[in-house]
This record gives C-alpha cells, sequence and structure tokens, in this order.
C-alpha cells in the first residue's frame, strides 16, 4: 500500500495516507506499554495541564491518545477489554474523514463538483443494493435524525401553510405520529421533543395478542384507532413500522400496513435489522414488501463492521424545496460531505464483499437456530424459522419437579407463565445464562434483552455483532457447547429450590431468606438468639457469625459456591448458595451449614462468658488473699511484723506456714484453693470439659465422594462388587466400639497413663511451678521478706 501511496499525483494525499497507516499502527500496538501504564493508578500524565507553548509533535499526541484509550480498562474492568476489530475497511472509512477535512479547504468550484459525484455516487449504490428504486439519500451521525427529518418533511407536506405560519396550523389540526410499542425505548419522547409537539400527538399501537407474533404491530387495532382519530378531527400523520424489532427481530406486516397509509394518505417509515436482507438473492415476502415504504432507516456501520460511518435514511419525495426546507438536503457542499467515509468503504468491499458479510451474519444465526431445535428446555422466539437474522432464546422448563420431565416438543409449546414468582425465577436464570454465555464465548456476542411478553431472554443477532467481533462457525459451534453444559445445571437448582427451602424452614436455627432476583439454590440466614440484646449489638453479632459461616463453608472441600449475595440489592448478613448439580445432598447442605452456625454461636458465647467469669474470679480471689493475708498477720503475732526484731525472731524460732493461693478453673468458671496441690505434689483431674461442638457429619461416603455429594439415582457408574465391599466396610464399622453416652470421658491412653500413676502412688514431685495445671490462672501468696 505504501508503494501505490507513493505514486499518487498529490502528494499531499499520500502523505495523509501514510500518516493514517502509521497512527493506525501505533494505536492498535498497545499491549506491551499499556500493560507498563496499567501498574500506575495515578500518573502525572493523567492530570489536565496547561497548553504547552513550544508544541509537540505527533508522536507524542498519539502516545497520549494511546493512553487515555488503555490507561484505565483494568481499573474499569474485571474482563479483558476486546477492541473493535478494524480492518483495511475501517481504515478506509477513518481516511474519509481525515480527506473530508482536507477537501472542505478546496475552492467553492472543485469543492461543490467533488461532493456532487460522492453524493450522487453513494446514493445510486445504496438504492440498487437495497432494492430502492428512485429514491434519495439523508447521512446523518444519529440513527434517530433521519426520522426526525422525514417527520419535518411530511409536516410540511400535509400542512400548506406551515411555512408561513409555522404550529398555529397545528392547533386547529393536531397531527398524529402511530408506533409499535415494540419500537425502541424513547424514541416516542424523542421525536415529540425534537419536533416541538406535546405527547399528546404519540399514539402507542399494541402488538398481537391473540393471532400472529406477539412482536407485530397489531393492524386491525391500528385501524380502529385511525378512525377515532379521524372522527376527532386530528390528522394522521406518519407510521413507524419495524423490519426487525429492536428485541425480538420481528418484523410487521408490512403489506398491510402499506395498504392502510395509503388509505388515510400517512407516511410509511420502516427500520430495523432485517432491512439488510434486502441485499440477498432470497428476501422473505415480509421484508420484500419494505421496498413500497416511503423511506427506511439503514445501520450500514454496524452490518459491515464500518467505524465512524453515518446512518443513512432513504426516501421519496417529489418536492426538492420541501426537502430543503425539512433538512434532508443541504445546499452547503460540506455538509454532502458526510458521505465521504461510507463512499470509500462500499468501494473498498465491493459489491460482492457486501453481500458476503450480510450473507455470513445470516448462516450463523441459522446455524445457532438449527442447533436450538434439538436441545431440550430451550424456547426459541423466531419469526421465519427458514431465515431469520436474530435469534432470541430463553431456558424453560415447565415441571419443576424432578419425577416430571417434559420432552422437547411440550417445552417448546409452553406459553410464558403469568407474571408470578415462577416467571420472576426464570428471568433470573435467563439473566444469569445470557451472562454467562457471553462470558465464555465473547466473539458470538450475544446479550440480554427484556421482552414484554416472553420476559428475560438470551439474543444473538449476528447482523449487528459478527461484523465488528469476527464471529466465525466455530464461535457458534462453541456457543451451543458452552449451552449444553449450562442446561443441566439450570435444571437441577431449578428442581432443587423448593426442596432446599422446606429443609432450611424445617431446621432449627436457619432462615430461608427469599431473593427472586439471586441465580442459585437459595438465600439462608442463622438466625442469632438475642438474649435480651439491644438492636444494633444483635445486629454486628448476627453479622459477625455469618461472616464467619461464610467463611467456614468456603473452607470446605465441595463443588458450591457460597458468598455474601450482589454487592447492589442484596439481603445483608445471609449467605447466598450458587448453582447446583444434580447430585447435590440438599439434607447434609443444610445440618452442615445449621451444625457449623450453631458451633460459631456457642464458640462466641463461650469467649464472652469467660471473660466475665475472668473478671468476677479475678475479683473474688483478690479479696480472698486479702482475708487470708490478715490471718497469717493474726498467726505470726505483733512481733515478726517489726522489722529489725522479726527477723532475729524468725532466726531463733522459724514461723513454719503452708504457702496459700487461689487457682480459677476456665471451665467450671469457679475459685479453688492450691493448697491440695502442695500436699498431694500432684495436678488434679478437676471437671471434664464438655465436647467441643463440630459440624463433621459422621455419613458413610464412597471413595473419592466429595461432601454434599450423593449417589445418583439409576446410576451405573458402581458395579455389585464394589456394592459388596462397601457394604463389608460397613459391617466392620459396626463392629467398633460402642459411641459413648454423653455423661462418659473418652480418654486416650496417652491420658489415661498419669492417671494410673496417679492411682498407683507413684507421682513424680513438682518442680518449682511446674505442676501448676495449664488451663488454671493462679494468684498465689508469698511470704513477706526476712
Amino acid at each position: 500500500m505504501d508503494a501505490s501511496l507513493e505514486k499518487m499525483v498529490d502528494p499531499t494525499l499520500a502523505e495523509m495516507g501514510k500518516n493514517l497507516n502509521e497512527a493506525m499502527k501505533m494505536l492498535e500496538d498497545n499491549q506491551r506499554k499499556a500493560e507498563e501504564e496499567n501498574e500506575k493508578k495515578y500518573a502525572r500524565k493523567d492530570i489536565p495541564g496547561p497548553l504547552q507553548g513550544s508544541g509537540q509533535d505527533m508522536v507524542s499526541i498519539l502516545q497520549l491518545v494511546q493512553n487515555l484509550m488503555h490507561g484505565e480498562e483494568e481499573e474499569e474492568s474485571s474482563q479483558a477489554y476486546r477492541l473493535q476489530n478494524v480492518g483495511e475497511q475501517g481504515h478506509m472509512a477513518l481516511l474519509g474523514h481525515s480527506l473530508a477535512a482536507y477537501i472542505s479547504v478546496l475552492d467553492r468550484e472543485r469543492l461543490r463538483k467533488l461532493t456532487t459525484r460522492i453524493l450522487s455516487d453513494t446514493t445510486l449504490w445504496l438504492c440498487r443494493l437495497f432494492r430502492y428504486e428512485n429514491g434519495s439519500a439523508y447521512y446523518h451521525e444519529d440513527d434517530r435524525e433521519g426520522l426526525l427529518k422525514i417527520c419535518r418533511l411530511v409536516i410540511h407536506t400535509r400542512y400548506e401553510d406551515y411555512t408561513v405560519e409555522g404550529f398555529n396550523v397545528l392547533y386547529t389540526k393536531q397531527p398524529i405520529i402511530y408506533i409499535s410499542s415494540a419500537a425502541r425505548t424513547g424514541l416516542g419522547q424523542a421525536l415529540c421533543n425534537q419536533l416541538g409537539l406535546p405527547l399528546s400527538c404519540m399514539c402507542r399501537v399494541p402488538c398481537n395478542t391473540m393471532f400472529g407474533s406477539q412482536h407485530q404491530m397489531d393492524v386491525a387495532l391500528l385501524d380502529r384507532l385511525i378512525k377515532d382519530d379521524v372522527e376527532s378531527g386530528k390528522l394522521p400523520l406518519l407510521l413507524v413500522a419495524n423490519a426487525g424489532t429492536p428485541g425480538a427481530g420481528h418484523t410487521d406486516k408490512l403489506g398491510r400496513l402499506k395498504e392502510l397509509c395509503e388509505q388515510y394518505n400517512m407516511w410509511l417509515h420502516v427500520e430495523g435489522v432485517n432491512l439488510a436482507t434486502l441485499a440477498l438473492g432470497y428476501v422473505s415476502s415480509s421484508v420484500l414488501a419494505a421496498t413500497k415504504c416511503d423511506s427506511m432507516t439503514l445501520t450500514l456501520g454496524s452490518w459491515l463492521g464500518l467505524p465512524a460511518v453515518p446512518a443513512v435514511t432513504l426516501y421519496r419525495h417529489e418536492d426538492p424545496s420541501l426537502s430543503l426546507a425539512a433538512g434532508l438536503t443541504s445546499s452547503q457542499p460540506v455538509e454532502k460531505l458526510r458521505a465521504l467515509p461510507l463512499w470509500l468503504s462500499l468501494q473498498y468491499l465491493g459489491h460482492d464483499g457486501i453481500v458476503e458479510r450480510i450473507k455470513h451474519a445470516s448462516q450463523l444465526s441459522q446455524r445457532l437456530l438449527e442447533n436450538l431445535k434439538n436441545l431440550d428446555f430451550i424456547k426459541t422466539s423466531v419469526e421465519d424459522e427458514l431465515s431469520s437474522p436474530v435469534v432470541v432464546f430463553k431456558f424453560y422448563q415447565k415441571y419443576l419437579n424432578r419425577d416430571q420431565t417434559p420432552s422437547a416438543a411440550q417445552a417448546s409449546t409452553i406459553p410464558h407463565p403469568i407474571i408470578s414468582n415462577e416467571g420472576h425465577i426464570y428471568d433470573t436464570f435467563n439473566q444469569w445464562l445470557g451472562e454467562q454465555l457471553a462470558q465464555l464465548v465473547p466473539a458470538s456476542g450475544v446479550d440480554v434483552v427484556e421482552l414484554e411478553d416472553e420476559g428475560t431472554c438470551v439474543r444473538f443477532s449476528p447482523l449487528m455483532t459478527s461484523a465488528v467481533l469476527g464471529t466465525e462457525i466455530q464461535d457458534v459451534d462453541q456457543l451451543v457447547d458452552c449451552l449444553k453444559m449450562k442446561i443441566p445445571v439450570l435444571t437441577s437448582t431449578l428442581q432443587l429450590r423448593e426442596e432446599f427451602e422446606q429443609e432450611v424452614r424445617r431446621t432449627v436455627g436457619l432462615l430461608y431468606i427469599e431473593d427472586l432476583n439471586w441465580p442459585g439454590l437459595g438465600v439462608v440466614r442463622y438466625s442469632y438468639h438475642s438474649d435480651g440484646k439491644n438492636d444494633d449489638k444483635q445486629e454486628k453479632e448476627l453479622e459477625k457469625i455469618n461472616t464467619e459461616l461464610l467463611k467456614k463453608l468456603n473452607e470446605l472441600e465441595s463443588d458450591l459456591t457460597f458468598s455474601l449475595g450482589p454487592e447492589f440489592g442484596g439481603q445483608k448478613n445471609c449467605v447466598y448458595i450458587g448453582m447446583v448439580t444434580e447430585d447435590l445432598d440438599v439434607s447434609e447442605l443444610v445440618e452442615t451449614i445449621a451444625a457449623t452456625g450453631r458451633e460459631i454461636e456457642e464458640n462466641s458465647r463461650l469467649l464472652e462468658n469467660m471473660t466475665e467469669v475472668v473478671r468476677k474470679g479475678i475479683q473474688e480471689a483478690q479479696l480472698q488473699l486479702q482475708k487470708a493475708n490478715e490471718e497469717r498477720l493474726l498467726e505470726e503475732g505483733l512481733l515478726r511484723q517489726i522489722p529489725v526484731v522479726g527477723s532475729v525472731l524468725n532466726w531463733f524460732s522459724p514461723f513454719q506456714a503452708s504457702p496459700k493461693g487461689r487457682t480459677f478453673n476456665l471451665t467450671a468458671g469457679s475459685l479453688e484453693s492450691t493448697e491440695s496441690t502442695y500436699v498431694s505434689k500432684a495436678q488434679g483431674t478437676g471437671t471434664t470439659p464438655p465436647p467441643t461442638p463440630t459440624s463433621s457429619l459422621t455419613k458413610q461416603r464412597l471413595p473419592g465422594q466429595k461432601i454434599f455429594k450423593r449417589s445418583l439415582r439409576n446410576s451405573d457408574a458402581f458395579s455389585e462388587t464394589s456394592s459388596v465391599s462397601h457394604c463389608e466396610d460397613l459391617e466392620k464399622t459396626d463392629q467398633r466400639p460402642p459411641a459413648l453416652s454423653p455423661g462418659q470421658e473418652q480418654r486416650s491412653p496417652e491420658t489415661e497413663k498419669p492417671e494410673q500413676q496417679q492411682q498407683e502412688g507413684t507421682q513424680t514431685p513438682p518442680k518449682g511451678t511446674e505442676d501448676i495445671p495449664r488451663d488454671c490462672t493462679k494468684v498465689e501468696e508469698q511470704e513477706s521478706q526476712r
């Protein structure tokens, strides 16, 4: 390409193309430097500063643009940032913007000739490509701007005195614009705001409810609405129809709508993604009827993967003056340069390249639709199974019990459930499914869409994404494989939700929290026994216990995911359990959660009570030691307390007194004397501590079986031999010594040996204070210095 640029006659154009190539290479090659810059969160270059007086070169400026584009991608998103696939055709579109700035400085006559040629060529190519004969074109940046200009054109056409009297002519006969209820959100309000019309001028037409697609405009109801408006003195002005609704991609009955518009002298405008199929050899009759409409809007940028190219509105009108008054045409040559990026890109792709891209997107959707037909529990919502550019599907299971499993034919004919908890749960599960598929296969371009009748669904619209993301057939196959892996998880979780709720409600100490927005098994909270504590302290204790419970559950070797729930909108102090598999043992899971919660609560109470008992024990020990000291003074006499006399008296007649102290038993919570310890020269056994609560279950498991797993029903994974060996293991387990009652004490040989020595009188005399009990706190009275 560099060699061809050098052969150009105009050196400015050659230099422009060369600079654009160098700039694109520099901006696209950002991986190495972006990773280094991401490590610096607050770099000096990110802070706005004054304009440098000496100026900067192009390389420095492009480097700044690159840093601004990629410098904070790690902070904004945890997922890998995916750039748009800008190929050479994208470079041509970008070159068009640079050329438009250069061409605008030409002399007026050359500029007029060049812009006229560019505009006429582009309009002719698009009209032939999309089968729109004798049409004019308006190029605009905002895809709603074309419809806005069309509305002004129709107002100028239907109200002859509008140019002179303005909005006064609209007062006597109010104009009405009809749009489908399946149209883009906010389209009607945007039109009214830009046209200066009240919202009463916008009429939303409901879709079919009895017959036909539930995403198509109800033609019979539209006819009645138009008649009522005419009888009330209003003027039906324009109808906005869809050739591919924004949500489900369905096409209105354009043939009947065109007849209705001709009957009432209305303007028919069509928009939608299905208009792209007009460039193909085979076009469905419903979409082909769009060629007879009065105007249509094409968004070629997303269909062909062209960045920064304008949208195009094709229309038919015989009066150029009204088109000029409405803003559809302009006398300024610079305004006509909007078509330059599209003019360059269309020439680069050619007719065959454009058709091939649209055909490839249609093949992708057809490939996915064929695979979805063979999947159980997947309900599709497509208008034409032979050729549907948009595929909308959702997970749906009619029977929630394990013993009732519907066939694929039953699942495909199931209507959407009434707005209830069940419908809300399906919306949540399909939201999770769409997010998972988009994360696992980002090249597919699937997203989640909210439909009025079906609820939350997953949408695959390759005409809008495949050219940008570079979607291929293998991406669709990978999407189907991921969907096959997620369906068993969804069905198992949906079936076990009710069982989990019942188990939790039957378990003491657990509280089931109903959160319909959580895609998982359910939400549970360990209920803390307050014992008369205030609300603030109870709330803190509840948070502490459930946080520790979540930590303990995550430490278990299981396949389940435990979390605090969503960051926004979730319940506080709860444990959220994610998706599960079919072999989950719900009773074991609930029992483990309850036992772990009780263990944490008892340990927390023990620590809290121990603190208070130790404090009281120290105070009592101080009082007893003070009393013992007074008794010792009375026994020794007054003379022994005199410093010199006491030393002489003690030397001639030593006073023999046994050491007295106090020991605090943490287990019993009592204060005891140390006199028996010094007399027997052995540590007393004291009171046997109660067994530590534990959450470990004694359920017998098969080799390699994880926690919370049960053996599947009708499973051939284990042979008869393994079953016999398992029975033998159970018999050996039954021959073990029986478990002790709660009042008995279980001792190991290491603990029995010192007790035997104590009974046989072979005690070892203590050295120093090594015989003081380890679990006791001793406060001992010392002999006064002589």
